[in-house]
């Protein structure tokens, strides 16, 4: 069950578990960070599922899309949810640009936290193998 009440309102005080209490307007997301869509496509033989805040840079290697572009950036979808390529799948994708300090770790080891140029002369080895 959900409901509309102003914030500042005391008024209503009762509680009902596992309500939410919406303010006013719409919540807009990633509202005024930088987008970018791509073209991806999945040149493997397995389906590759991609989450909401992977770093789409270091996607699986068998998607095939401008990963220059893709720097810094994650998909444009709600967190918990993801975009699945199929085998031989080519579809639009928009990326929105990773907040806070955009350092990033793990994964496929590609950024090691550092900056874009160290990243893309990684990138060149790493789509060899």
């Amino acid at each position: 069950m959900a409901r509309r009440r102003p914030i500042a309102s005391r008024e209503d005080t009762r509680v009902i578990p596992g309500e939410y209490l919406l303010g006013e307007g719409d919540v807009i997301a990633n509202q005024g960070r930088r987008t970018v869509e791509l073209t991806v496509a999945n040149t493997g033989d397995r389906p590759i599922q991609v989450g909401s805040h992977f770093h789409f840079f270091e996607a699986n290697r068998a998607l095939r899309f401008d990963r220059a572009q893709a720097f810094g950036m994650r998909l444009n979808v709600p967190a918990g949810t993801a975009v699945r390529f199929e085998p031989g799948d080519e579809k639009r994708v928009t990326l929105v640009e990773l907040a806070g300090a955009r350092r990033v770790f793990g994964l496929n080891g590609l950024t090691a936290g550092g900056d874009k140029s160290a990243a893309l002369a990684r990138l060149s080895e790493w789509e060899r193998q």
